[in-house]
């Protein structure tokens, strides 16, 4: 099952991290929250892990009106959000790795047609971020 909307990209991690916020932006997403897991491995796990896992910030993303709208149809919603955004390097790695959450993961879970809405919404939002991430 695949729960993520992917794009591999010939650009630093750095670019490809600038990149990602700005499309986001264009989108209506803010990041909220920012988890740099290479930083965190290293500092709980040592550097051999931090190494092992490359360059990887996890970009909690959130567009207020359609979390809005979520959180109006089922409260229990805010368990699934932010949109997780992935920006990814392994060591060694030519290209940078920009996964996406896929909202149909959503419906999966609820039957509520506001709840397909939104998550509607969402998907075009996010693969449109990652089209331009890709300059499709």
């Amino acid at each position: 099952m695949s729960y993520t909307h992917t794009v591999t990209v010939a650009l630093s991690y750095e670019d490809a991290t600038a990149r990602t916020r700005e499309a986001l932006a264009e989108q209506g997403f803010g990041v909220l929250t920012e988890v740099d897991i290479k930083a965190t491995f290293h500092k709980k796990l040592g550097a051999a892990a931090a190494e092992a896992v490359g360059d990887y910030v996890i970009l909690g993303a959130c567009n207020p009106t359609l979390a809005s709208k979520a959180l109006a149809a089922e409260p229990e919603l805010g368990a699934l959000l932010p949109c997780n955004v992935v920006v990814r390097r392994g060591p060694g790695d030519e290209r940078t790795t920009v996964e996406a959450i896929d909202p149909q993961t959503m419906v999966k879970l609820s039957a509520s047609d506001q709840v397909r809405e939104v998550a509607d919404d969402a998907d075009t939002r996010l693969q449109a971020a990652l089209e331009a991430i890709s300059g499709a």
